[in-house]
């Protein structure tokens, strides 16, 4: 089961499977999630007061050396910025920032988060920028986080279906104009935001406004439409049902599976 950007449906003979097409975003999202509600200053976060914040907190394991040759780029053309990532492994850590000054940028521009509560970790979201996704594994669960949160993502969506789910998140989201057809977009996308805030706080306010409609979903409104689909989980939901529903009248009728494109049902 995927979508149009993450399986599209002239690529089936590239799967033993039949695929089954969901309309938007085949990842499921918890419209239902709570931000906590609480302070947030770049210091007791161990950020700088002031730079340009791009924030990664995908595994570490995701980050391999093609997409982090691009972010150190990034990072020499934005004098002051910053990386934000998540830190799981303290010699995953040591690892990059002695990577990092290989490549040219002190090691000390690279900080990193600990683990924290859902709730909180969300709410920290809101002191970062904008969100690099990784290349050749994107971004999943953590990019629908940034994306609730209210972080714009920068992808680059690449051949499998493990390296298009950002560009897939993004469209579902309202926000393709961050989808970079390249490697090179993607480095130059990046610098022309960060030396454009007003231009990310834009994508930002579109984002919000998307978050508003989740909140009305947590009054009990599931029946209204959503602004962008992605955060309309009950939307998924009948759209699985029908597929569900279409799969098993193909097996009742003795027929062998065959590819599925479902078609939205968005109320």
């Amino acid at each position: 089961m995927g979508d149009a950007i993450l399986t599209p449906p002239t690529e089936q003979d590239v799967f033993l499977e039949k695929l089954v097409i969901i309309p938007h975003n085949y990842l499921a999202n918890d419209c239902h999630q709570q931000i906590a509600d609480i302070p947030l200053n770049r210091a007791l976060y161990g950020l700088p007061e002031s730079g340009f914040v791009f924030c990664c907190f995908n595994h570490n394991i995701k980050i391999e050396p093609t997409i982090f040759e691009v972010w150190m780029k990034i990072l020499a053309a934005v004098p002051g910025s910053l990386l934000w990532l998540l830190n799981r492994v303290k010699m995953a850590e040591d690892n990059l920032q002695r990577e990092a000054k290989k490549l040219g940028i002190d090691g000390e521009r690279l900080i990193f988060a600990p683990p924290l509560p859902k709730a909180e970790h969300l709410a920290r979201h809101r002191l970062a920028d904008l969100f690099l996704d990784t290349y050749y594994y994107n971004a999943h669960t953590t990019g629908s986080d940034a994306l609730v949160a209210g972080v714009p993502i920068l992808t680059c969506p690449g051949r499998t279906f493990a390296s298009r789910v950002g560009a897939s998140l993004l469209t579902a989201a309202g926000l393709p104009e961050l989808i970079a057809q390249n490697l090179q977009e993607y480095e130059k996308l990046a610098v022309e935001l960060a030396r454009s805030p007003t231009i990310v706080e834009q994508l930002k306010q579109k984002l919000v406004r998307s978050h508003t409609k989740v909140q009305q979903l947590k009054e009990k409104l599931a029946a209204n439409k959503l602004t962008f689909p992605l955060f309309d989980t009950p939307r998924l939901a009948r759209n699985i049902e029908k597929a569900y529903q279409k799969m098993w009248e193909i097996y009742t009728s003795g027929n062998s599976p065959q590819q599925i494109i479902i078609n939205d049902t968005p109320s």
